[in-house]
């Protein structure tokens, strides 16, 4: 296993849902790239000398606590984020999130201003090889041998709180599971328009850092405010 702990437990949960089948592709950025797309109240994180932008796409199946998962409740996703801190909790930041669900992404943006939007797709495993089709983007990723612990690869992954600006206010979103199973992986294929439409300029390096995992069982809490008055903007 690689990947740490959740800061908190997450009681009561408001969502159950499993991240299925997901890859995570990260490349270095520049701060000053990232700074402007931020929420006010989190600061950029510099991890191993760089910030650093992941596309993640994967499967997801979500289900309201105490109640069967409806027939449309499994679908694929793709997300660009970025990595902060509020001070208190180091998290995460969506910069763009595409969504084959119209009912999640209406959903998740009004209800909590994440940047999702609705691009029909789907993703399928065959061989050991995960894709992900959807429009604009076409991610394959071969899993290869379980990740080896690493100080770097925690801290891109082991994220459990997301951060977003809503209704005037920067909230956190806490999450909670398990330590990733972590893999190392092989990009066979990518092309993607989420990182434009994310805001961002082309990765410089074109071999991005690659990992793949089956998934983890996922908790997620109520949004409260991010902690108020700990980051010096």
């Amino acid at each position: 296993m690689a990947g740490g702990l959740p800061d908190e437990r997450v009681r009561p949960a408001l969502s159950l849902q499993r991240w299925d089948r997901v890859a995570f592709v990260h490349w270095r950025y520049r701060p000053d790239e990232l700074r402007p797309l931020l929420p006010p109240g989190v600061r950029l994180q510099v991890v191993d000398g760089s910030a650093w932008v992941g596309l993640v796409p994967l499967v997801l199946h979500l289900r309201v606590p105490g109640l069967p998962a409806p027939g449309w409740a499994t679908f694929a996703e793709v997300n660009v984020r970025t990595y902060v801190t509020d001070g208190e909790h180091d998290g995460l930041v969506f910069l763009r999130v595409h969504c084959a669900r119209r009912l999640v992404v209406a959903a998740l943006r009004a209800g909590l201003g994440l940047p999702y939007a609705y691009v029909p797709g789907r993703a399928g495993t065959r061989a050991g090889v995960t894709t992900w089709a959807m429009t604009g983007t076409r991610v394959a990723v071969e899993a290869g041998t379980p990740a080896a612990p690493d100080p770097l690869l925690t801290a891109l992954t082991a994220r459990f709180s997301a951060f977003t600006r809503h209704v005037g206010a920067t909230w956190r979103v806490p999450v909670e599971h398990p330590p990733w199973p972590l893999h190392e992986a092989r990009v066979l294929r990518l092309r993607t328009d989420a990182l434009r439409r994310a805001g961002l300029p082309d990765p410089r390096d074109e071999r991005p850092l690659a990992h793949w995992s089956p998934g983890v069982d996922v908790r997620v809490g109520a949004p409260r405010p991010a902690a108020p008055g700990r980051v010096a903007l």
